[in-house]
């Protein structure tokens, strides 16, 4: 901002060396009777005068102008230039802070959908493990029902195992013998089994040994068969045994017996006889049948329990091993969770952080939209301030070409009018372009205020620049007043020599129209004769004016020159 401003300054003041200079060096001196085909507007020297200082005015003014714009649009082009890079900062920022929360959304989402996997799967774990737990209980319900049922054939077995161990250990039953051929009747023998009994026992085959007590008569009684096979004796006593033999169970069995009574009756021979022997002996059928079955029960009702044990085993470990993943899937579901939840923070930082960077983007696009304006306006007013300043060069120029005609006898008084005027001229706008550098300073300031807060800390570098521009339009002041000194004592000595010629002196920087020449006649013998005198073509006033413009060059030139070798 500073050395902008000081730039600025440094070229103002070469510009108003440059048109002082330019100025003056087209100011020249014509002869009244030069010919020219244009015509020519005549009018006193004060008039022109007082044009050309109105001119000049509004030059130093437009000049001024010009400076304190191209201060203004300094300040706003630094801080239409500050404000978009702040726009890009903020750019960046929030493109950064809308990459984060995609990331973070990208992440919450996947968390998410892990979170509801988790979710699921305890579910479905949760779900398993109920189902193995139901099977499991199904199960041991089975276990204690298997056990049951082989408790109830185990008892069945035992009471059938009782009653074939009763049976064959043998019961006691009533027996008769019989004549054979009249069951109805008692047989002749049956007075030597005298208990009419018989011991029935069950035999594993399923057959029964039936024992007849014999209580006397073994003397008598040789032989006892069933169905062919010997019946088998065994002693009891002297004279009893007890008869035994196999049959299958039945109601009666046709028992062949020998007798033999000769020892007590010779005269009796040998007697084969037959006898029903009475007994029912199918008391103990099925017993085997219903212990085989009991048996068979048992057998059945031990393996379904071993079966249930076994599938009890089985359907517990799968239990076990459900209750285990559904805790497992608990452990991932929590922890999906706390992965989820810490996941949508995230997010939720991330959309304030970028809620945050979009409102810095907004603000920072708000504030570069008004620095573009103010540079804008600023440029519109610069364009403005170099059209016045063209308008006003032009409006001088035009003065300038104002054609003066005096008397020769008025010559002398009129280069030293004109001497003063272009001294006061020239310290006028020494002053202005004081005036200007001040005033471009305070527009500056004021410029970089609006423009942007950052310009604040080159308010005092500013004002540095504006009084050390302040300092340079002052020594321009003195070397116009040491110019206006010079010009004075030129005039001086032009007064002397245009007393004693005749010309017309015309000030003119375009065009020389004719103008009335008065001729002045000599007042010593030796310009007895008329005749013209050679045109006046410069004069120490000039020469004064020239030299105050050259200054005012310089010293626009010499800081560029300074800060050239810097």
């Amino acid at each position: 901002m500073t050395s902008h401003v000081k730039n600025t300054l440094v070229t103002t003041a070469a510009i108003a060396g440059a048109l002082a200079a330019t100025t003056l060096f087209n100011t020249t001196t014509v002869k009244a009777d030069t010919p020219s085909s244009a015509p020519v507007t005549t009018t006193t020297s004060a008039t022109k005068d007082t044009a050309i200082a109105s001119a000049q005015a509004k030059v130093n003014s437009a000049s001024a102008a010009v400076v304190s714009a191209q201060a203004a649009y300094g300040s706003a082009s630094t801080a239409a230039s500050d404000a978009a890079a702040k726009t890009a900062a903020a750019s960046a920022s929030a493109a950064a802070t809308s990459s984060a929360v995609a990331n973070a959304q990208a992440a919450a989402d996947s968390a998410a959908t892990a979170k509801s996997t988790a979710d699921a799967n305890l579910a479905s774990a949760q779900s398993t493990a109920a189902k193995t737990s139901a099977a499991k209980s199904s199960t041991s319900a089975a276990v204690v029902s298997a056990q049951s049922a082989v408790a109830s054939a185990s008892a069945k077995a035992s009471d059938a195992d009782s009653a074939v161990a009763s049976a064959e250990a043998g019961q006691t039953v009533t027996a008769n013998l019989m004549k054979s051929d009249d069951p109805t009747q008692a047989s002749a023998a049956q007075q030597y089994f005298a208990t009419k009994t018989a011991i029935v026992k069950l035999l594993p085959s399923g057959q029964v040994q039936i024992t007849i007590p014999l209580t006397s008569g073994l003397k008598f009684l040789k032989e006892v068969s069933y169905n062919g096979v010997d019946a088998t004796f065994t002693k009891t006593g002297d004279d009893s045994a007890n008869i035994t033999f196999t049959a299958d169970p039945a109601t009666s069995y046709t028992l062949a017996m020998t007798m033999d009574i000769t020892s007590v009756m010779p005269f009796m021979p040998i007697m084969n006889e037959k006898a029903l022997l009475d007994v029912d002996t199918t008391i103990f059928n099925g017993l085997l049948a219903a212990k085989s079955d009991a048996d068979a029960a048992l057998t059945s009702a031990q393996a379904a329990l071993s079966t249930a044990k076994t599938n009890a085993a089985t359907v517990a470990q799968v239990a076990s091993n459900a209750a285990s993943a559904a805790t497992a899937a608990a452990t991932v579901a929590s922890d999906a969770a706390v992965v989820a939840t810490s996941a949508a923070t995230n997010l939720t930082s991330a959309q304030a952080a970028n809620s945050t960077a979009q409102a810095a983007l907004t603000s920072a696009q708000a504030a570069q939209s008004a620095a573009d304006a103010t540079l804008a306006t600023a440029k519109a007013n610069l364009d403005s301030a170099n059209a016045a300043l063209t308008s006003a060069q032009a409006e001088l120029k035009s003065a300038q070409n104002i054609v003066v005609v005096t008397p020769a006898s008025s010559a002398a008084s009129s280069a030293s009018s004109a001497a003063s005027s272009a001294s006061s001229t020239d310290s006028s706008a020494a002053s202005s372009a004081s005036s200007a550098a001040s005033s471009a300073s305070s527009t500056d300031s004021s410029a970089a205020s609006s423009a942007s807060s950052a310009a604040s800390s080159a308010s005092s570098t500013d004002s540095s620049a504006a009084s050390s521009a302040s300092s340079t339009a002052s020594s321009a002041g003195s070397a116009a007043s040491s110019a206006t000194n010079s010009a004075a004592s030129a005039a001086t000595a032009t007064s002397n020599v245009a007393s004693s010629a005749s010309t017309t002196t015309v000030t003119s920087a375009v065009v020389a129209t004719p103008a009335t020449t008065k001729k002045a006649t000599s007042s010593t013998p030796a310009s007895s004769t008329t005749a013209k005198t050679l045109p006046q073509t410069g004069n120490e006033n000039q020469s004064a004016l020239v030299a105050l413009g050259l200054a005012i060059l310089t010293l626009g030139i010499y800081p560029m020159m300074k800060r050239k070798h810097a």
